[in-house]
């Protein structure tokens, strides 16, 4: 059976700056991936290549069997993805917004209403509905962003920052959510908090200067230090002297 998310030699440069720098790795129904590193390390860079908005200087990116690049249309149909920062329309409501992205989904009449009523229940936006996105707080901003993602269903979340700006309680079901809803998709969850991967990864992949440092589980991450903190192996290897960038 193809992986739901397949990346192979993954590039892309700026100029003289590689951003990513041949990254590869394949995720399959029912796995989360922590996607880690420190800012400026890639993270967000592929995760935009993943969602085919930015395009590669080498490298392929699959979504369910869906090229990226070549099929770009049927890849975004089985993708959620929760960018950087979860822009909207500031001006429009939450409900207007998400009926408004209901129908470029191509969901009409009872279809849309439900796939509507089902992301702002799973996302706790039923307070805030009728409040337009920029009077929102920056917690409620993040969610209406994760309820777009999440209103078709589809089987492969991108989500960069899910939590970014929640508070504990928000954080919390967040990651109930994604616990509930792992078994039947693929999930890429970019982060630079840990207890985040403790919480819902099954796997974690820390990225530095845009390469793949290591590939393992939480437990298998930290294994490898003897007092068994994943932070104290994070700081050790996330950005490894030969991989540091020139200033």
């Amino acid at each position: 059976m193809a992986a739901l998310i397949e990346i192979a030699g993954l590039t892309k440069r700026f100029g003289g700056f590689t951003a990513v720098d041949d990254v590869s790795f394949r995720l399959d129904k029912g796995e989360v991936l922590g996607f880690l590193g420190p800012n400026g390390a890639g993270k967000t860079t592929t995760m935009r290549m993943l969602a085919g908005f930015v395009t590669p200087s080498a490298g392929t990116a699959a979504i369910a069997g869906h090229d990226v690049m070549e099929a770009p249309v049927a890849a975004r149909r089985v993708l959620g993805f929760l960018p950087e920062g979860a822009p909207t329309y500031p001006e429009m409501t939450v409900i207007g917004f998400l009926r408004f992205v209901a129908r470029i989904r191509g969901y009409a009449g009872a279809a849309l209403a439900r796939r509507v009523e089902d992301a702002v229940g799973l996302t706790q936006l039923e307070s805030v509905r009728l409040q337009t996105v920029e009077t929102l707080s920056k917690g409620f901003k993040r969610r209406v962003g994760l309820a777009q993602a999440l209103l078709h269903d589809p089987p492969v979340l991108v989500l960069d920052e899910p939590t970014d700006g929640l508070d504990p309680n928000q954080k919390h079901e967040v990651r109930t959510l994604i616990r509930r809803m792992a078994p039947e998709k693929a999930i890429v969850i970019s982060t630079h908090l840990l207890e985040e991967v403790d919480a819902v990864c099954t796997r974690a992949i820390i990225i530095a200067a845009g390469r793949v440092v290591a590939d393992d589980t939480p437990a298998g991450l930290a294994a490898r230090d003897p007092d068994g903190r994943l932070e104290e192996v994070f700081r050790a290897i996330t950005v490894p002297a030969s991989l540091k960038r020139a200033a």
